[in-house]
C-alpha cells in the first residue's frame, strides 16, 4: 500500500497518537490512483506503531506477521496476497482471505459430509463376494440406469418370480424353483401323473409280463446253458419296450411343453389352465419328441464308448427342451452353447436336477428288488403274486413324480436364468415367446 497522503491535502500527518482504528472513517475523496490494497478504511500513517490497534477488540485475535516497510510509493512485496492489514477493516468474524478460529475454511467439507455433485456411494462393478441376496419378495435396491451392477442389463428384475439374476447365486434360484412348485402344483401334478407317471406304470406291467423266463442250466462240462426260446424272448421283450418307449414318449413331450407353459405362464401373472395347457402340449408335442429323440441317441452312442461321455452329453445337452419350446431353433447346438458358456452355473443347476432323479431312480430299483424277493422273478404266473407284483410296480412310478415335478420346474428356471446371462429378459417376455 501507498505512504503518500490523500489527494488534495499537503498537510504532513500527525505527529500524534494514531487514530482510533474502530472508529468510523472521516469524509474523504476517493483513493490516489496507484493506491491499493486497501477496502475502504483509513491507512495508518507511516511510522505509526504507538498504539495497538486491535486493543478494543474483545474477540479472538490473528497472528500479525511483522512485514518490512517499503520504499515510499512502491508495492509492498511482502504482503501475502488476499491479506488485508487489521486498519484497512473493522474487526469482525471474518476479514477477507481469514476465517475466524473455530471456523471452517472456504470449500471445505466437516467430515462424512458428502462432496458437491456426489451423489451416494458407487455400487462396485459386481456384488460384493460373500453379500446376501435378498429372497423374492424381499426389498431390493437397484438403481436406474444400465451398468447399475456388472453382467446385468436395463430390463432385469431381481425379484421377477421365474429369472433368476445374474450372481445371485443358488439360493435365489432354489427359492425361484420352490415357489413355481407352490403356485403350480395343482395343474403340474395331473400333468405329471397323467403323462409321466401313468406311461411308467405301463412299461413296468409290460416288464413282468414280457420278462424272458426261465432260468440258466449248467452243460455236464459245466458250461452255461440258456433256457429253451431266451433269444425270442429276448428280442421280443426289448422290442415290446422299444415300441412302448416310442409311443408313450410322444405323450411325455405333450407333458413336458404343457408343464413348461403352465410355469411360465403362472410366474407371469396370466391364465392357466388344464385343458389349455394340454391344448398347448399337444401342438408342440411332435417337435419336441423329434428333438427327444436325437439326444436319446447322442447319449445312448456317448455311453457306448464309456458311461462318462454318455453322462457328460445328458449333462450338456439337458436344456435342450427349453430351448426348443421358447427360441425354436437349433436346440442341441445351442443347449451344447449355453452349457459350456457358463459350464460351473449350469453343470450346478442341472446336476441338482440329476441328483433328485437319480433318487427316484434308486428309489424305483428299491420297490422291484422287494417285489422280486417277495413274489418271485416271475410273479406272472399266479393271480395273486401278478396283483402284488403290480402294484409294487404302480408303487414304484408314483414315488417318481415329485422328481419329474423337480425336473419340470428346475430346467425351466434354469433355462430363465441363463437368459438373463445374456440380456434383458422377465417372465412376461418368456410367457410371450412361448406362443
Amino acid at each position: 500500500m501507498s505512504d503518500l497522503p490523500p489527494s488534495g491535502s499537503t498537510e504532513p500527518a500527525a505527529s500524534g497518537p494514531p487514530a482510533d482504528p474502530t472508529a468510523p472513517p472521516p469524509p474523504a475523496a476517493g483513493p490516489a490512483p496507484g493506491q491499493s490494497g486497501t477496502t475502504g478504511g483509513v491507512t495508518p500513517a507511516a511510522g505509526a506503531s504507538g498504539a495497538d490497534p486491535w486493543a478494543g477488540h474483545t474477540g479472538p485475535v490473528p497472528i500479525v506477521p511483522e512485514y518490512d516497510n517499503p520504499q515510499p510509493g512502491a508495492p509492498n512485496p511482502a504482503t501475502p496476497p488476499g491479506w488485508t492489514a487489521p486498519g484497512d477493516a473493522p474487526p469482525g468474524p471474518t476479514s477477507q482471505g481469514w476465517s475466524a478460529p473455530g471456523t471452517p475454511p472456504q470449500g471445505w467439507d466437516a467430515p462424512g459430509t458428502p462432496p458437491q455433485g456426489w451423489n451416494g456411494p458407487a455400487y462396485p462393478g459386481h456384488p460384493m463376494p460373500g453379500a446376501a441376496y435378498p429372497m423374492p419378495g424381499a426389498g431390493y435396491p437397484v438403481p436406474a440406469g444400465p451398468g447399475a451392477y456388472a453382467g446385468w442389463f436395463p430390463g432385469i428384475d431381481p425379484q421377477d418370480p421365474l429369472v433368476n439374476p445374474p450372481h445371485a447365486g443358488i439360493g435365489p434360484w432354489f427359492a425361484r424353483c420352490a415357489a413355481a412348485l407352490r403356485r403350480g402344483w395343482r395343474q403340474l401334478l395331473p400333468i405329471v401323473l397323467l403323462t409321466q407317471v401313468v406311461p411308467g406304470v405301463v412299461i413296468g406291467v409290460l416288464t413282468l409280463v414280457f420278462s424272458p423266463e426261465g432260468e440258466l442250466a449248467t452243460a455236464p462240462d459245466g458250461a452255461p446253458v440258456l433256457p429253451d426260446g431266451f433269444w425270442g424272448q429276448m428280442f421280443a421283450f426289448y422290442g415290446v419296450l422299444l415300441s412302448a418307449g416310442l409311443i408313450f414318449g410322444l405323450l411325455q413331450a405333450v407333458g413336458w411343453a404343457a408343464g413348461t407353459w403352465v410355469v411360465t405362464r403362472q410366474a407371469a401373472g396370466e391364465p392357466t389352465g388344464l385343458g389349455t395347457a394340454f391344448r398347448y402340449g399337444l401342438r408342440r408335442a411332435l417337435g419336441l419328441w423329434g428333438w427327444t429323440l436325437l439326444v436319446s441317441l447322442l447319449v445312448m452312442l456317448g455311453a457306448c464308448f464309456c458311461l462318462l461321455p454318455g453322462l457328460y452329453a445328458a449333462f450338456a445337452l439337458a436344456l435342450f427342451g427349453p430351448v426348443y419350446l421358447f427360441e425354436r431353433r437349433e436346440p442341441v447346438g445351442r443347449a451344447w452353447r449355453m452349457f459350456h458358456s457358463r459350464f460351473g452355473m449350469v453343470l450346478g443347476r442341472v446336476a441338482l436336477v440329476m441328483a433328485v432323479l437319480f433318487a427316484a431312480t434308486v428309489l424305483d430299483a428299491v420297490v422291484g428288488g422287494i417285489s422280486g424277493a417277495v413274489f418271485g422273478v416271475e410273479p406272472m404266473k399266479a393271480v395273486g403274486t401278478a396283483i402284488g407284483a403290480v402294484a409294487f410296480a404302480v408303487f414304484g412310478a408314483l414315488l417318481a413324480a415329485p422328481a419329474y415335478l423337480a425336473q419340470q420346474v428346475g430346467l425351466v428356471v434354469t433355462y430363465a436364468e441363463q437368459r438373463a446371462q445374456e440380456g434383458p429378459v422377465n417372465a412376461a417376455r418368456l410367457a410371450a415367446e412361448l406362443g
